[in-house]
C-alpha cells in the first residue's frame, strides 16, 4: 500500500510538471499488472482517468491521451501542449498492456554528445520525458567520477593523480566504455561533488517513476597508474584506436575480487543500486589470452565478483562487440543482451536463448540530418515477438549517440511498445503531425506525405548520417565527413523542397507553433544541405576543367550557402554552437574551469582528439549549428577554395588528392603542407574563447521564406534534365566526361 501512494504520488506529480493548467482535470489510479506494464485512460463527464501499474505507465498513458484525444505533443524539439476545454472525453475504456517488459534507454555516447553540460532543470525534463515514452530502464552514470574518486583513495591514490586520471565531461562516455583516461582534464573537483548530487537526483527521481537504472559494473577497466600501486598485479596496458593508452586488470588475477568489490561497494554507498549493471569486457579491445576457456574463465570472474556485491546482480551487456565465451559460465536468467542497432541477433543465434532487448540506434555523434527509416523502427521490434529464431525477446531499447533531433523518429520508436502489431505507417505520419501541431491544414498534411517518401523512407537499416560537404574537411573529392559517414541520399531531393514549401504555406495557421518553426527550419536546412553536394560537384568540375572563373564563382556560392545556413539555424536554440559552449562555461567555478569546459566542448565536436598523423575521429561530430558554419566550417573551404585558386594550371605543383594521405577517404592531418596547417588552426580554434549568442535571433519563418525564394531557382537548374542519381553514381561522375553534365551558369 506504502508503494501504491509513492506511485500515486509520483505520478501526480509528473502530471504537474508537464501539464500544469490541466493536472486537476485528471484522476491517477494505481492498477495491478497481470503480466507486463499496462496502462487505461478513461472519462467520466468532465473528468479523466489515468490508470497504470506505475508512474511510467501512467505517464504512458497521459501522453496517449495527448496525442490521440488532445492533438498535443511533446518533444525535444518544441511542445504543442494547446489543449482544449474542455477535455475531450474518451469514448470507451481504452487499455494497452505491452509485450515488452523492458523499455530502455541511451547509449553511454549520448552521455557526452548530448548530455555533458545538463543542468539538473533539462535532466528533470529528460526524466519526465522518459516517462511519457514508457521508458522503464535507463542507463544511469552520471556521477561516476565521484565512485571512482572514493574507490581510488581507498586503493591508495592521491587525489592529484586520480583527477589527472579521470576525463573530461566530454569524453567521460569512452572512460565508461574503457577506452580512454584523463583526456581534456584533470577534471575539476568542483566537478565531481556537483556531479553526485545531480547524479543522486536523477537516480531518485527515477526510482520514483518505478524505473529501474542501469548502473556500472566492473569488468577490469583501471587507471594506468594503478600499476604502480599493484607491481605483482596482471595489469595490461591497452592501445585504443591507436591514439589513448588504457589499462585493464585481468579478471582471474587475484586482485581482481578486491579491486571490482571495492568500487561496487563505493558506487552502492553513493548511487545505491537496482540490480542491472553494464558490464562489457575488452570493449573494442583484445582479450590478453586467446582462447574460448579463458573467455569463460575471465566471464566466471566477473559475475562473481558482482553476485558477491550484489547477490541479485544481473549482467546488462552490450552486443557491440560480443564475445559468446564471456557468457559460457554466466547463468541465462542473469544477464539481459542489448542489442544496440536490434539487427545482429541472427548473427548471435538469437543470444542464444538469453533475453535481449530489440534496440534502435538512429545517430552517430549528434550529426545533424532529417531522416532515418521510419517504418522499420516503427515494426522491428514487434516483428521479432513470437518468432522462435529470434529467441527470448525482452524489450525494445533506444540506443542513440546522441539524441534532440528527429523527433518523429523516437516517438514512433518508443510507441511500438503499447502496439500489439504496427500501426499504418502513413496514417500514423497524419496523426503524429495532428498533434504536433494542433490541427492538420491541408499543406501540412501533404508536407508530411512528402517527408515520408523521401527522407523518411530511407531503405537502409544500418545507421544513416546524410552529412554535408560543408562540414567536411576541405577537399575535391567527399564521400564521408567523418570515418563511418556517408552522403547517400536514396531520395529525390528536390522532391524534399516541395515539402518545405508546403510547410511555408502552413504559416498563417501555424506561424507561432514552436513545433512548426522547429519542423520548418529542420526541413529547410536539409534542403540546403542536399544543395551543397551540388555546388561542391560544380567547385570539383570547375576545378578539373582549369576554370578559374568558374572555381571562383561557385566557390562564392558555395560560401553564401554557408552564410544563408548559419543564419537560418541561428533562429532556433536546438542549432545554436553559443547554447553548447554557455552550458559548458556554466559549470566552471573560475575563468580557468570556465575556458578548460568550452575547450571540452569544442573539440568533441570538431577535431575529437590530439593532433597526431593517425586522428581518425576528426568531424565525427559534424553538426550544421549556426555559429559552428561562420566560425570553423566557413573559414576551412575559404582557406581551402583559396587554395585551389593559387594552383598552377599544369604541373607537378598542381594539386591532386590522389597523391594525399587519407583517412577514411579524407585528407589526414599531414596529407600535405597545406592539411598540416590546417590541422593545426582547426586545434588553435579549440582553444578560443569567442562568444557565440545562446539566444536565437531573427524570425525562422522569414528566413527560411527568403532562402526559399533565393536558392530554390539554383536547386531546379541543378537538378533540371538530370536523373536522380545516388551518392555512389555522384562520385563516378567526378571522374567521367565533365562535359557531359551541363553548367547551368554555375
Amino acid at each position: 500500500m506504502a508503494r501504491q501512494q509513492e506511485y500515486q504520488q509520483a505520478a501526480g506529480k509528473l502530471l504537474a510538471r508537464i501539464i500544469p493548467r490541466f493536472a486537476n482535470f485528471f484522476d491517477i489510479e494505481i492498477i495491478p499488472s497481470e503480466g507486463n506494464d499496462v496502462f487505461e485512460i478513461e472519462s467520466d463527464q468532465d473528468r479523466i482517468t489515468l490508470r497504470g501499474n506505475t508512474p511510467v505507465s501512467i505517464g504512458s498513458a497521459l501522453n496517449w491521451y495527448l496525442k490521440y484525444h488532445c492533438h498535443c505533443h511533446v518533444s525535444w524539439n518544441g511542445d504543442n501542449l494547446n489543449l482544449p476545454t474542455p477535455l475531450p472525453p474518451v469514448k470507451s475504456k481504452i487499455r494497452h498492456e505491452t509485450p515488452f517488459k523492458h523499455r530502455v534507454y541511451l547509449n553511454f555516447c549520448t552521455f557526452s554528445y548530448s548530455m555533458p553540460w545538463w543542468n539538473w532543470d533539462r535532466w528533470q525534463r529528460e526524466i519526465d520525458w522518459m516517462a511519457l515514452h514508457g521508458i522503464n530502464m535507463p542507463l544511469a552514470v552520471t556521477g561516476q567520477e565521484a565512485v571512482w574518486q572514493a574507490t581510488l583513495r581507498k586503493l591508495g591514490m592521491e587525489d592529484h593523480a586520480i583527477r589527472r586520471f579521470l576525463a573530461a565531461p566530454s569524453y567521460s562516455a569512452w572512460q565508461l566504455m574503457d577506452n580512454l583516461e584523463g583526456w581534456g582534464g584533470p577534471l575539476p573537483q568542483g566537478w565531481i561533488d556537483s556531479h553526485l548530487e545531480l547524479g543522486q537526483r536523477i537516480l531518485t527521481r527515477q526510482r520514483e517513476l518505478g524505473m529501474t537504472p542501469i548502473l556500472k559494473g566492473f569488468s577490469g577497466y583501471v587507471p594506468l597508474a594503478l600499476a604502480d600501486l599493484y607491481p605483482e598485479a596482471k595489469i595490461e596496458r591497452a592501445n585504443w584506436i591507436s591514439t589513448f593508452d588504457t589499462a585493464n586488470l585481468d579478471p582471474l588475477d587475484p586482485a581482481f575480487a578486491e579491486i571490482g568489490k571495492t568500487f561496487l561497494q563505493e558506487q552502492y554507498r553513493l548511487l545505491g543500486t537496482d540490480h542491472y549493471y553494464s558490464v562489457d569486457p575488452f570493449h573494442e579491445s583484445t582479450p590478453p589470452i586467446s582462447g574460448v576457456g579463458y573467455l569463460e574463465k575471465a566471464g566466471a570472474a566477473i559475475f562473481e565478483t558482482l553476485r558477491q556485491a550484489d547477490p541479485q546482480a544481473m549482467m546488462a551487456i552490450q552486443t557491440w562487440s560480443l564475445r559468446e565465451g564471456l557468457l559460457r559460465s554466466v547463468p541465462r536468467d542473469r544477464t539481459l543482451m542489448l542489442s544496440i542497432t536490434g539487427t545482429n541477433w541472427k548473427k548471435h543465434d538469437g543470444y542464444w536463448g538469453r533475453p535481449w532487448i530489440v534496440g534502435m540506434m538512429h545517430n552517430y555523434g549528434g550529426r545533424t540530418y532529417t531522416g532515418g527509416n521510419l517504418r522499420h523502427f516503427i515494426s522491428h521490434a514487434g516483428s521479432l515477438i513470437g518468432n522462435p529464431a529470434a529467441g527470448n525477446v525482452q524489450g525494445i531499447g533506444l540506443f542513440p549517440e546522441a539524441i534532440e533531433h528527429n523527433p518523429i523518429i523516437y516517438e514512433a520508436a518508443s510507441e511500438v511498445a503499447w502496439h500489439k502489431q504496427a500501426p499504418d505507417l502513413s496514417e500514423w505520419v497524419q496523426q503524429y503531425a495532428r498533434a504536433r501541431y494542433g490541427q492538420l491544414p491541408e499543406m501540412a498534411a501533404k508536407a508530411w506525405e512528402i517527408l515520408l517518401d523521401t527522407v523518411y523512407q530511407q531503405k537502409k537499416v544500418k545507421i544513416i548520417s546524410m552529412e554535408s560537404p560543408i562540414c567536411a574537411r576541405p577537399a575535391l573529392e567527399i564521400i564521408r565527413v567523418s570515418m563511418n559517414g556517408e552522403m547517400v541520399r536514396d531520395y529525390d531531393m528536390l522532391r524534399l523542397w516541395e515539402g518545405w514549401q508546403y510547410l511555408l504555406e502552413c504559416q498563417d495557421t501555424l506561424d507561432t507553433l514552436d513545433t512548426y518553426q522547429y519542423d520548418l527550419v529542420d526541413v529547410a536546412r536539409q534542403c540546403m544541405a542536399d544543395l551543397s553536394i551540388l555546388l561542391h560537384e560544380k567547385i570539383t568540375l570547375a576545378y578539373q576543367r582549369g576554370d578559374r572563373a568558374k572555381l571562383q564563382h561557385v566557390g562564392h556560392r558555395f560560401i553564401q550557402l554557408m552564410d544563408d545556413m548559419d543564419e537560418l539555424l541561428a533562429t532556433r536554440p536546438e542549432f545554436l554552437l553559443g547554447k553548447w559552449i554557455e552550458d559548458a562555461r556554466s559549470w566552471g567555478e573560475d575563468d580557468a574551469e570556465k575556458d578548460q569546459y568550452e575547450r571540452n566542448a569544442r573539440s568533441i565536436i570538431t577535431v575529437w582528439g590530439p593532433e597526431t598523423p593517425n586522428a581518425l575521429f576528426f568531424d565525427y561530430s559534424n553538426r550544421q549549428w549556426a555559429g559552428l558554419i561562420a566560425d570553423f566550417y566557413k573559414p576551412r573551404w575559404e582557406k581551402f577554395l583559396a587554395c585551389l585558386l593559387q594552383q598552377p594550371a599544369e604541373g607537378e605543383k598542381r594539386y591532386r588528392e590522389k597523391r594525399l594521405r587519407k583517412s577514411y577517404n579524407r585528407p589526414a592531418n599531414d596529407a600535405n603542407d597545406f592539411f598540416k596547417a590546417l590541422s593545426a588552426w582547426e586545434h588553435a580554434w579549440t582553444h578560443e574563447t569567442k562568444p557565440f549568442s545562446a539566444v536565437p535571433t531573427g524570425n525562422p519563418i522569414k528566413v527560411a521564406t527568403r532562402l526559399y525564394d533565393e536558392w530554390f531557382t539554383v536547386m531546379s537548374k541543378l537538378m533540371t534534365d538530370r536523373p536522380f542519381i545516388q551518392q555512389a553514381d555522384y562520385l563516378k561522375t567526378i571522374h567521367v566526361d565533365v562535359e557531359k553534365i551541363d553548367n547551368f551558369g554555375l
